[in-house]
């Protein structure tokens, strides 16, 4: 596999993501606009009901959130190698931003600073992992291969997930 092949793979790879977490984000995993619960309403204090559940704090839409977009940082380490890091953290805030908004133009979702926050950590924590990886694999060709195989994997993994998901459907 040559270096442009790999890279159009990848870059391949990451636009599958894009579409898959557009649609666990803004159309909540559903097939249909309608099956949405009609929602319109804004949080701008971080933190703040977002973590609450039943009086009880819940982190764990935090850590979904941050896991939903830590292969974004993954992938911007390796698509986005020249771009500075501030860059890379402010397309994480920039994308987050827009699916929240989003979902309050389509009344599909709470708009949460919370969630920008955390999707932008998640973000920040792909690219540590992605430093890592690059440390682990000493070369950036290796790196892009170890990179490459495990999104495909789990590409492959969330396609026969999706394709359950609509056969039950």
């Amino acid at each position: 596999m040559g270096e442009g092949t790999g890279k159009k793979l990848l870059a391949g790879l990451f636009l599958f993501y894009l579409a898959a977490l557009t649609w666990i984000i803004v159309f909540k995993m559903s097939f249909s606009l309608k099956e949405i619960q009609g929602v319109r309403g804004v949080n701008l204090i971080p933190f703040h009901c977002s973590l609450i559940v039943n009086g009880k704090i819940d982190v764990s839409e935090m850590i979904q959130n941050m896991l939903a977009f830590c292969p974004f940082g993954i992938y911007a380490g390796v698509l986005w190698k020249k771009w500075s890091a501030i860059e890379k953290i402010s397309v994480f805030f920039l994308v987050s931003f827009i699916y929240e908004m989003v979902q309050y133009i389509l009344a599909v979702g709470r708009t949460d600073i919370t969630d920008i926050i955390n999707n932008t950590l998640g973000g920040i924590l792909g690219l540590i992992i992605y430093e890592i990886i690059r440390k682990i694999c000493r070369t950036e060709k290796r790196t892009e291969k170890v990179i490459t195989i495990c999104a495909g994997i789990v590409t492959i993994l969330m396609t026969g997930l999706i394709v359950i998901l609509l056969a039950a459907n």
